[in-house]
């Protein structure tokens, strides 16, 4: 019988290798993990989630930003729905923008600003932050892969 747990076990982990909490870039909050894509030089951080027709439910993007300063996201070219939310140095939630339509109207579509200053914003799908019932001053926890910093490329 014991080599029936080992194989489901074995079976398990690699049916599970590309979930949030199965290791890889990932970051915490609320009690959630999301495996991320990290964006943090310029072109990444203006390439973002544009053109994406949708993505994962445990998935997001992180944006780590040189300093931390008022922040505005907009959703040129991008085509699902989000949460933008906005971290400061100590990775405390302190602006949220839930439920952020998509825009396809290139340079004419609206941002969406931090109340405070921000150095990481995390942008999830749609309802996230509602889900999880996310309060300014929550702590965002992140893996041992994700950079502190923008990385010199």
């Amino acid at each position: 019988m014991r080599w029936f747990y080992a194989v489901f076990l074995g079976v398990s982990a690699i049916a599970c290798g590309g979930c949030a909490s199965a290791g890889g870039t990932w970051v915490e909050v609320g009690g959630q993990r999301y495996a991320v894509e990290i964006a943090d030089d310029d072109a990444e951080r203006a390439q973002g989630l544009m053109f994406r027709d949708s993505m994962p439910a445990d998935r997001g993007m992180l944006f780590v930003h040189d300093g931390e300063a008022p922040l505005a996201y907009w959703m040129k070219n991008t085509r699902i729905p989000l949460d933008i939310l906005y971290f400061d140095r100590q990775r405390k939630l302190v602006s949220q923008q839930r439920d952020v339509p998509p825009c396809s109207l290139g340079d004419r579509c609206p941002s969406y600003p931090s109340d405070e200053p921000a150095l990481y914003v995390l942008e999830l799908n749609a309802g996230e932050a509602a889900r999880l019932n996310l309060q300014d001053g929550v702590e965002l926890t992140f893996g041992p892969d994700v950079p502190t910093e923008p990385q010199k490329k």
